[in-house]
């Protein structure tokens, strides 16, 4: 089938790639230009492991193809992808859909036969309306259906993610949309993937449901670890005791310094405003993002309590900046709260991420940014893990105690065995666990 797919962003790179890989001819289409001659040369935008190669087999196998003009691809398309991105409106917290509505409007006057016109983006219940009157006033007597397609995609994981999802969910009553979504789809029924086929309504808020519930489960756990403390109990034993109950499940369960990223903090934020709209308020999601955004601000703390409470004119280094590990995304990363409280309280913050530093560096101003994990160690007070990069994992702990002016690590990913730490001579500070001061 013929794809086009506008916005060439996390989702719609990924997603076009991987409908190329199924064997569908994909055009990803977006109007900077930058972005796209980068892309021909085969220069990812992103970083997520694999896409580059994934990309360069299917460009070169004639079904991947990117253009700043989507005018030839939209007309000859089945299914035209909506994928750009719908960030949080400054003021109120509502998913700004502008990008959304303009993508539709250019769609409406190039479309040219039956076509469906399906949401990717991550949008609030009714948007799928919207598109639909926006297309039907431009275009009285267009052959189109529009359909929601939500992605589950995890960064650092996304082409697994697609190729092998749990589920998929499409959201339409239209029988001809449906088949042209079953086709597209249909290298996954070797998977024996299940396709959920829903209203259009259900489909969006599968979506924010689905995030908020993980997001809450992060919080819940979070809350735990601090209960955890307080009463002298491991929160790790805790989350494998609970997790092992196949009605909770193990996943989300890892407590650390609060959620980031782009979806969890823009969507619960979106899902609220949503309900309050509609009179249906969720307390508990609610709850959730103001505990969230508590936490974060509050890790700085947990590394002044590390050095005795006075951070003035003391060295922090910290270890990983982006929200999560294999990616270089830095949106709502908890790093953008510590960092700024650790500088606002008279520290010097050196820091290093693997992939996540050229991103950092647009956002935190007064960080020094460094080669490595050792360079970022050296003449450092103490040592903070921010984000569990596989190579924070094994570091060679002598080398950076010899680095480090005094040995202290706050470990808020628990990378690290409290015992192990104490044994090695080490003031060790972690999350949800009992303190171990050598």
């Amino acid at each position: 089938m013929r794809v086009a797919m506008i916005g060439t962003g996390y989702v719609g790179l990924v997603s076009g790639a991987c409908f190329a890989d199924f064997g569908h001819t994909v055009t990803c289409v977006d109007k900077d230009a930058s972005k796209i001659d980068r892309l021909h040369q085969n220069i990812m935008p992103i970083y997520e492991p694999g896409l580059d190669d994934l990309v360069a087999t299917n460009v070169k196998d004639g079904r991947l193809s990117f253009a700043t003009d989507g005018a030839e691809a939209i007309r000859r398309a089945d299914a035209v992808f909506i994928a750009v991105g719908t960030p949080s409106r400054r003021g109120d917290g509502h998913a700004d859909l502008s990008y959304v509505y303009a993508a539709a409007e250019e769609i409406a006057d190039l479309m040219q036969g039956f076509t469906v016109v399906v949401t990717k983006s991550t949008v609030p219940v009714g948007t799928g309306d919207e598109i639909e009157r926006i297309i039907r006033e431009r275009r009285p007597d267009a052959d189109f259906a529009v359909v929601s397609n939500p992605e589950f995609l995890r960064e650092g994981a996304a082409i697994g993610d697609f190729k092998r999802p749990d589920r998929v969910v499409v959201g339409t009553d239209n029988e001809r949309a449906r088949a042209v979504m079953a086709e597209l789809y249909r290298p996954l029924n070797l998977n024996e993937t299940p396709i959920m086929f829903t209203g259009r309504r259900t489909s969006e808020l599968i979506k924010y449901a689905a995030n908020a519930f993980l997001a809450m489960k992060i919080t819940f756990i979070n809350e735990v670890a601090d209960l955890c403390e307080a009463v002298g109990a491991d929160v790790q034993q805790v989350a494998r005791g609970i997790g092992l109950d196949n009605r909770i499940g193990s996943k989300f369960l890892h407590a650390g310094p609060g959620y980031g990223g782009s979806c969890f903090p823009k969507d619960t934020l979106a899902l609220v405003r949503t309900a309050t709209d509609a009179g249906s308020p969720v307390r508990l999601i609610e709850t959730t993002v103001a505990i969230n955004d508590a936490r974060k601000k509050a890790m700085a703390d947990r590394v002044a309590e590390a050095l005795g409470g006075d951070l003035k004119g003391r060295t922090v280094a910290l270890l990983g900046l982006t929200f999560k590990p294999n990616t270089d995304d830095m949106r709502d990363a908890p790093s953008l709260d510590v960092a700024p409280a650790l500088i606002a309280r008279g520290a010097t913050v050196q820091a290093f991420d693997p992939e996540g530093m050229e991103e950092a560096a647009k956002l935190l101003d007064g960080v020094v940014f460094k080669s490595g994990p050792y360079d970022a160690v050296e003449g450092a007070d103490v040592v903070v893990i921010l984000t569990e990069w596989n190579q924070f994992r094994a570091l060679d702990l002598d080398r950076v105690k010899l680095l480090l002016k005094q040995p202290v690590m706050v470990d808020l990913r628990n990378v690290y065995r409290p015992d192990d730490m104490k044994a090695r001579g080490f003031r060790y500070t972690s999350i949800g666990r009992p303190d171990h001061a050598a």
